[in-house]
Order: structure tokens, then C-alpha cells, then sequence
């Protein structure tokens, strides 16, 4: 089967210990979906923004996302939580099967600094294989603002981005944007949920290969079950999105060397834009 069922989870949450308030909402939403097969929760869920609350891994939330995911028979993506790895503080989105098994763990490679402050990079790409449906890929929030992240999953064979992402910032329209264009130049899906209030701005977005919207959410809560196709994907990428262009492997017969990857500190657009770090009231 080529098709998968998967439900984003757009909550209202608070900055506190969540975790009991998400295993419930992820047996209920398997009870009235029942024909579901993926939870995906938005970026921060289980704690929200407070970095004191970090947990190893695998520590006590993910043990009992692991315990839910187990009960439902569910694949769960609990959005992310920050990770205590040996006083580094790292953004991490655990994977968890139906059996209730941590396949990956994906360490956010972008914090969004400079406002995201003392959070360590990831530095490894992330993907897990379903049997019988295909590869995802994994990415949290500031990253999808990154072609690089999403082009390097693709390249490793993913067909579905799996995006949890946290944003209560005026820049949510300019993300959908991207989301769309993520899925359009990679030829993938790409599932980018966000919290609604007070954590987030909500709008989560559901978009296929072709850069359509398969669903656009609101500012609220919103449970987002939809059913995506693998077999569209590859389809996609072998004729074109409505047989027209195929940017994979136009991109992967091209013989240019992009000088950006070559060198980056020595660029002159990149070298003369000064340091990273907080705008200040203008003098």
C-alpha cells in the first residue's frame, strides 16, 4: 500500500508539562479516526519553551509518548522537546513506532537564533523507512527556512517531510510560502504542523508534490487527518508534477558547483553581513 493516514495535532498548549494533556489527546484522536496510522504533534509540545525543563532521552516523556504509541498502534511524532545531552541543549523530535520502539531522533540543525538562544545545532539528517509505504524525513521549524534541509532528506531518499514547527510571529505567511515551495522544488510531501494559542499562531499546512495545498488550517484548534499517497509522489518525480518539470533530476544531472557550499565564510554577500545576534532599538 502506497497510501498513509496521518493526523497533525493543532492544540492550544501552554508553557508547562503537557505530556499527560497529549498522550489523551492522541488516544482520542485514534478512537474517532480509527483508520489512522501517524500522529504528529507541533514543535515544543510536551514542555514549551523553558530550556530548565530539557530530559535526556530517553528520559520519562518520551517513555510515555513511547507507552501511547504503543497502546494505539499508532506511529508517533511528538513534536520536539529540548534534550539534556550532557549539558548541550539540543531541539530533538523523537520517532516512535507502533510497537512503541524509538527509530530516530532528529536534533534541530537551525535554531532560530538569535532569539532561540543557547540551543546546540544538529548535525545529522534524519530518516526513517515504513515497510511497504516508503521514507520520511525530518525537519523542526527554522530549518524548513534552509532549501539545503529538505533538498539533503529528498537526496536520502525521503518522500514525506514531517515538520513540526512552533511560530506565533507576523513571518507564518512567509512559512507557508516556503512550505510550499519545499514540496514543489523537492517533489515531496510536506506536513508542517504548528501549535494554535497561546504557544503558536496555528495555520498548519498539508502540501503535496506539486506544491498544492491539500489543507490549510486555522488559527484554532484543529485535528488534521489526511491521507497521502506515495505512489503521487513518484509519479511526480518520474513525469513532472501534471507532466511538467522534474527539478530532481534536473538537479541531479546538472554539472554546476554552487559556490555557496564551497566555502561559505570566504563568500562576499556572506562574509560582509556582520555578526549574528539581536536587533537593538535603532540610535
Amino acid at each position: 500500500m502506497s497510501r498513509f493516514s496521518i493526523a497533525g495535532l493543532q492544540l492550544e498548549l501552554k508553557s508547562e508539562d503537557n505530556v499527560d494533556l497529549l498522550c489523551e489527546e492522541i488516544r482520542k484522536t485514534r478512537r474517532r479516526f480509527p483508520w489512522l496510522q501517524m500522529v504528529v504533534l507541533a514543535e515544543l509540545s510536551a514542555f514549551g519553551v523553558d530550556t530548565k525543563k530539557a530530559q535526556a532521552m530517553p528520559g520519562n516523556a518520551e517513555r510515555d509518548f513511547a507507552g501511547v504509541a504503543k497502546e494505539t498502534g499508532l506511529w508517533v511524532v511528538p513534536g520536539s522537546l529540548y534534550e539534556n545531552n550532557n549539558g548541550s541543549i539540543f531541539n530533538t523530535s523523537p520517532v516512535i513506532n507502533p510497537d512503541g520502539a524509538v527509530v530516530a531522533r532528529y536534533r534541530k540543525m537551525f535554531p532560530f537564533r538569535p532569539y532561540e538562544e543557547n540551543i546546540a545545532c544538529g548535525e545529522e539528517f534524519t530518516t526513517f523507512s515504513i515497510d511497504g509505504v516508503g521514507v520520511f524525513g525530518v525537519s523542526i521549524c527554522y530549518d524548513m527556512w534552509f532549501p539545503e534541509t529538505t533538498r539533503s532528506l529528498v537526496c536520502n531518499g525521503a518522500e514525506v517531510i514531517i515538520h513540526p514547527t512552533l511560530t506565533n510571529t507576523i513571518d507564518r505567511d512567509v512559512e507557508l510560502a516556503i512550505a510550499r515551495a519545499n514540496a514543489a522544488s523537492n517533489q515531496c510531501y510536506f506536513i508542517d504542523i504548528n501549535s494554535a494559542g497561546p504557544l503558536g499562531l496555528g495555520r498548519s499546512i498539508v502540501v503535496g508534490p506539486g506544491g498544492e495545498v491539500v489543507h490549510q488550517a486555522g488559527a484554532g484548534r484543529e485535528i488534521i487527518p489526511v491521507e497521502i499517497d506515495l505512489d503521487h509522489v513518484r509519479r511526480v518525480r518520474e513525469r513532472g508534477w501534471h507532466n511538467l518539470g522534474q527539478p530532481l533530476k534536473s538537479f541531479r544531472d546538472n554539472p554546476v558547483r554552487f559556490p555557496a557550499y564551497t566555502g561559505r565564510g570566504n563568500l562576499p554577500g556572506l562574509s560582509a553581513l556582520g555578526e549574528l545576534k539581536k536587533p537593538v532599538k535603532d540610535k
